[in-house]
């Protein structure tokens, strides 16, 4: 009876070690093959649906990593996404932009390689070289967009005197002011100190008075001034230029635009948008105040703190 009573208990053993290593091997199969559709939803793109599963269990937690990872996942394909656009944004234009001064250069030497009179030969070659210099700075300015856009050149800011910024974007549009008797002058405190980036800071500054000269007529005056704020310091650029349509204030800023009116000026329409783009990267912005015919100010403003 004793013996009976034993081996009924090791069958009972038997098959509840039995029950329990099968539902073990269940479990393990079924937590493989979800683990595999789930890696293989990640390797394919799909975002990863919660399930009514609970947190503490082995699948809980592997589900709660998963779901994570997949955010993250979605986060850097946006990423590469939008930088795969703005790349490809940006070879459009640079094949635009660059189609006519190098369709003008082979029309010139074409022209040129049939001339005999030297002086018609000296105006075609002056040509080129204009035509030249504009492609020249339509590169230059393609790869200071696209460091700026992807990062590659980045922004230092540390607390320096503005003065000295604006000094020298000042200096460097003096000889194109001069050339247009355009009177400049400017009011800046010596001991103003802006956590900024001098290098870009001086570009964007440089930029906009840029602008302003290119539109403002021959024997205008343009007005610099720099007043310190609770929160930001403000740089005005006050000119007695055409003035802008208020339809059109927004499009300014945009890369590659050109008021209709003056496509007969110089330029390629990349200086203020190059001018708000390294100014929103020190957490600043620009603004524009305008009337046609009444002049237009620009107002950068530059935070005093940063972090």
């Amino acid at each position: 009876m004793a013996e009976r009573i034993i081996i009924f208990i090791c069958a009972a053993v038997i098959l509840f070690l039995g029950y329990k290593l099968w539902q073990l091997y269940r479990d393990i199969y079924g937590y493989h093959s979800w683990l595999e559709q789930s890696l293989n939803d990640l390797m394919d793109g799909k975002e990863l649906s919660k399930n009514d599963i609970p947190k503490d269990t082995l699948k809980g937690r592997t589900e709660n990593k998963l779901l994570h990872l997949s955010r993250i996942w979605k986060q850097k394909n946006e990423s590469a996404k939008i930088e795969q656009k703005k790349i490809k944004e940006l070879i459009s234009d640079i094949s635009h932009q660059t189609k006519t001064p190098v369709a003008n250069i082979k029309l010139y030497i074409e022209v040129a390689e049939g001339e005999t009179d030297p002086k018609r030969i000296r105006e075609f070659l002056e040509s080129i070289k204009l035509q030249t210099e504009k492609l020249d700075f339509l590169m230059e300015s393609m790869i200071k967009m696209s460091r700026l856009e992807t990062g590659i050149m980045e922004i230092h800011q540390k607390p320096e005197h503005l003065f000295f910024t604006l000094q020298k974007a000042i200096s460097a549009i003096v000889p194109k002011a001069e050339q247009r008797e355009i009177t400049l002058s400017a009011e800046c405190g010596e001991d103003i100190v802006v956590s900024h980036d001098r290098k870009w800071t001086e570009e964007a500054i440089f930029n906009v008075l840029d602008n302003s000269v290119k539109y403002t007529p021959r024997g205008g005056n343009i007005f610099i001034s720099v007043k310190k704020q609770e929160i930001y310091t403000k740089i005005s650029v006050k000119d007695t230029g055409k003035g802008i349509a208020k339809n059109r204030q927004a499009q300014i800023f945009t890369r590659f635009y050109r008021e209709p009116e003056v496509h007969d000026t110089e330029g390629i329409g990349v200086g203020l948008y190059l001018a708000r783009k390294i100014i929103t990267l020190q957490k600043g912005y620009i603004q524009v105040q305008s009337q046609p015919g009444e002049g237009s100010e620009f107002l950068i403003y530059l935070p005093n703190k940063t972090g």
